[in-house]
């Protein structure tokens, strides 16, 4: 069994557990580029909410700037070497209620443009010891670019709604290579636990 790869939060504040391999693996139902061991972050307010959810969630899009957390800052969750950078996507509108079913419907499309239809905005940090990739950014938010040297939690973008997302929220997962399509997954920890889905967690308060 290999070991976990340790790492801070990526973030500061409340932040609800979406997926986790805690629960299940893969985590997010598939093995496909290196995500068997990937997390789901969604930030949320005082009260465990990522936006309130009214008459208008269940048949309509979301403007993802109405989400509390939507840009929230995204932290290097272990130092290291930035080795990819990837920022051309928009932020999408949300969709929660019935309006997630049709998005639900369009996910083939999503895979079938490979890693970056999936991940949107993202970057990856190289360690002596994996590849760590934090994605769903905000559009223009990343503020390091490949070659970069960071240090566990060093601001380096914004919380966004790019990519495979139905809101704002952090998908991040270590692998074996900067190539997800050819790499390996490795598990990862937090703080030297595992959190579960639903969980809030905090950092950094």
């Amino acid at each position: 069994m290999v070991e976990a790869i340790q790492l801070a939060y990526p973030f500061r504040g409340a932040w609800r557990v979406q997926n986790s391999p805690a629960d299940r693996v893969p985590s997010h139902g598939t093995r496909a580029f290196a995500s068997s061991f990937a997390y789901d972050f969604v930030p949320v307010d005082d009260r465990g909410r990522s936006a309130p959810f009214t008459l208008r969630s269940l048949f309509r899009d979301e403007p993802a700037e109405a989400f509390p957390g939507f840009g929230r800052p995204i932290l290097a969750p272990v130092a290291g070497t930035v080795v990819s950078v990837h920022d051309d996507e928009p932020d999408h509108p949300a969709y929660r209620g019935f309006r997630s079913i049709g998005y639900a419907m369009t996910q083939r499309r999503r895979v079938a443009g490979g890693w970056r239809g999936l991940a949107g905005n993202h970057l990856m940090i190289r360690t002596s010891d994996a590849v760590i990739a934090l994605c769903h950014l905000r559009a223009a938010s990343i503020v390091v670019a490949a070659g970069s040297e960071v240090s566990a939690g060093d601001t380096v973008a914004g919380c966004g709604n790019s990519g495979n997302s139905t809101e704002p929220h952090l998908h991040i997962q270590a692998m074996d290579d900067p190539d997800p399509e050819r790499a390996r997954p490795l598990p990862i920890r937090f703080a030297w636990s595992m959190p579960r889905t639903g969980e809030i967690v905090r950092a950094g308060e």
